[in-house]
C-alpha cells in the first residue's frame, strides 16, 4: 500500500439508510491518479474485508466496507478519516484515527476531537472549513423550504418496521398516508404527511425504526421534481470543502 491514498469515511444517512450508531467505512487505497479515475467511475462495491477491498480497487471501483466499530482502522491505517455520520454528536471519532481527521456538522471541536470541522448548516457559512472551534449547534429545527420547516419533515409515531406506501418523487397530499409501521403487537400504524408536495426523502422499506425517528421529508415546491434525482446544493457544497481538505493533505 506504499504511495497509496488511504481514506476512511464514516457516515450515516439518517434520512434514508442506517441507524445513528452504525458506521460505514469506505476505504480508499489507491494512487492519486487512480483515485480520480475511481471517483469518476462512481461505482461502489460492498467488501467483506480489507482484502476484498483491495480486489475491488483492482477493478477500478470503490470498496464499501461496513464496520460498525471501526475495527479495521488499525490495519487500514487511513491517511484521511471523515466522520460524516451527521449524528449531531461525536460517537467516538478521535484525532488518533488518522493523520487528518475531518468531521461534518455539530458535535465536534476542531483541534480537540478532530483536526477540521466542516459547517453543515444552511446559510452564508455552509461548507466553511473550521480549524478552531465548532460548527453551529444543532437547532433541532429543519431549514425553511417553500415556507415550511418542521412541517415538511416526517417522524415515526411509534417504533416498528417501516413499510413504504409511496416512493421518492411521488406527489402526496396533506394528510395522506405515505407509509405504515408494523408494531411488535402486529398493528399497522399509518405515517402521514402534514403538507402537500413532492416526497423528496424516504426511508427504505423494511427498516426498523424507533419512535420519533426521521423517516421522510416533503418538498412543497412541486416545480422542483428534478431535485429528487440530483445531488443537492448543500451536499455538493459540503463535499467540495471535504475534497479541498483531502486534496491539500494528499498533494502537499
Amino acid at each position: 500500500m506504499t504511495e497509496r491514498v488511504k481514506a476512511a469515511l464514516f457516515y450515516q444517512n439518517v434520512r434514508n439508510f442506517i441507524a445513528s450508531t452504525l458506521k460505514v467505512i469506505l476505504g480508499f487505497t489507491c494512487a492519486p491518479s487512480r483515485w480520480i479515475a475511481a471517483s469518476a467511475a462512481a461505482r461502489a462495491v460492498r467488501a467483506a474485508s480489507l482484502a476484498e477491498a483491495e480486489a475491488v480497487w483492482a477493478e477500478n471501483a470503490v470498496p464499501v466496507l461496513v464496520d460498525p466499530k471501526g475495527a479495521c482502522l488499525p490495519k487500514a491505517k487511513p491517511a484521511v478519516l471523515i466522520d460524516a455520520i451527521i449524528a449531531k454528536k461525536n460517537l467516538g471519532t478521535t484525532r488518533a484515527m488518522a493523520p487528518l481527521t475531518i468531521a461534518l456538522g455539530p458535535g465536534f471541536v476542531a483541534g480537540r476531537d478532530v483536526d477540521v470541522v466542516v459547517e453543515t448548516k444552511r446559510g452564508h457559512k455552509l461548507g466553511r472549513i473550521i480549524r478552531e472551534g465548532a460548527a453551529a449547534p444543532n437547532s433541532g429545527v429543519p431549514g425553511i423550504i417553500g415556507g415550511y420547516g418542521a412541517e415538511r419533515v416526517i417522524h415515526s409515531p411509534v417504533a416498528g418496521i417501516f413499510r413504504n406506501c409511496h416512493a421518492i418523487a411521488d406527489f402526496v397530499e396533506a394528510g395522506e398516508t405515505i407509509a405504515e409501521l408494523e408494531t411488535p403487537e402486529g398493528e399497522r400504524i399509518p405515517v402521514k404527511t402534514q403538507i402537500s408536495g413532492i416526497l423528496r426523502g424516504l426511508l427504505r422499506d423494511g427498516y426498523p425504526v424507533t419512535k420519533g425517528f426521521k423517516v421522510a421529508d416533503v418538498d412543497p415546491r412541486r416545480e422542483e421534481l428534478e431535485n429528487c434525482f440530483l445531488i443537492s446544493d448543500k451536499a455538493r457544497c459540503i463535499a467540495g470543502s471535504v475534497l479541498e481538505l483531502v486534496a491539500a493533505q494528499l498533494w502537499k
